[in-house]
């Protein structure tokens, strides 16, 4: 089992920025990938940003020059530095973590979810 905690969040005007930090505890593998998705209201979950162990990352286009995914010294926290923030990135954030335990088992953690409002 893998424990998520997430902080970070909350309410910012359009052109501002958040962090988001997400910390794993637990039965944690290596060969991990640790990243954050998102649900608007009446939308489906998207991916934002993946990270793999090794550093290797992944962004959703709209977020692309925008938001930062990094991992702590650890290895097991992981970080989503949103800038210029949108009106249209309010949602629910998150947390993900894809256990891969060997190459045909994988265990899929998810975080209880922080929400990110931006005004206008």
């Amino acid at each position: 089992q893998v424990q998520l905690v997430e902080s970070g969040g909350g309410l910012v005007p359009a052109g501002g920025s958040l962090t988001l930090s997400c910390a794993a505890s637990g039965s944690i593998f290596s060969g991990n990938t640790m990243g954050w998705y998102r649900q608007a209201p009446g939308k489906l979950r998207e991916l934002v940003a993946t990270i793999t162990n090794g550093g290797m990352t992944n962004y959703l286009d709209s977020v692309k020059g925008r938001f930062t995914i990094s991992r702590g010294n650890a290895k097991n926290t992981v970080y989503l530095q949103m800038n210029s923030l949108k009106p249209e990135d309010s949602a629910v954030y998150y947390c993900k973590f894809e256990n891969v335990i060997n190459s045909w088992s994988r265990e899929d953690y998810w975080g209880q979810g922080t929400q990110v409002t931006v005004s206008s």
